[in-house]
């Protein structure tokens, strides 16, 4: 990850707080044939390992489990992200010296990823899964809802994978390297904005 020092995020529970916010991410190997990607529903395990582990499922005809990865997994968590355009600066006015760029926040977690078909450790990921994606609703759905026989078939359709994170990297680019009143430009326009990514951007970004 390029990171310059006024963009790194190097607190752990600030990287794990974003991956938990994000919830999915583009899970990356390199193989003999070329890099191979998917997009997971992702869960963080903070309590486990020294800087957690990643847990996920993936179809059982996806071919990315089944190609020996060349090195390390990658796991690639994007956050909120918004165009900024140079109008929104101060020092527009002052001097037109000025280019657009992009604001965003992301997280890259790395390490060995295993793949396993227990049926009893599947149901534990699928389960974690399903109750974070659940709760908050009015009448959440739980894997107990459905027939065990349906749900025992469903899981030899896919594949689990645990990826301990042995290194973990974090960026926020928010425009920390604009002066004050640019700053304040860009926070008020896209606070301003109909969209609900430009807004959350809004917030992340300091005053």
């Amino acid at each position: 990850m390029y990171n310059p020092t006024a963009f790194v995020m190097d607190d752990l529970h600030d990287l794990h707080g974003m991956m938990r916010q994000c919830r999915t991410a583009n899970f990356i190997t390199a193989t003999a044939n070329g890099p191979m990607a998917t997009l997971l529903p992702m869960i963080i395990a903070e309590e486990e390992g020294e800087n957690g582990v990643l847990y996920a499922h993936l179809a059982r005809g996806n071919d990315q489990w089944r190609m020996p990865a060349i090195g390390n997994a990658l796991a690639v968590f994007v956050g909120p992200q918004a165009y900024v355009t140079p109008s929104w600066y101060l020092s527009k006015q002052e001097h037109g010296k000025v280019v657009p760029t992009w604001n965003y926040a992301a997280v890259h977690a790395s390490g060995p990823a295993d793949f396993f078909d227990d049926p009893d450790r599947l149901l534990d990921v699928v389960d974690r899964l399903t109750n974070l994606h659940e709760e908050g609703r009015e009448k959440p759905w739980s894997v107990g809802d459905a027939p065990a026989a349906f749900i025992t078939a469903q899981l030899r359709g896919i594949v689990g994978m645990r990826m301990p994170i042995v290194n973990i990297e974090g960026k926020r680019k928010m425009s920390q390297n604009r002066p004050g009143p640019d700053r304040a430009g860009v926070k008020r326009a896209v606070s301003e904005s109909s969209s609900e990514m430009d807004r959350n951007v809004s917030a992340m970004i300091p005053r």
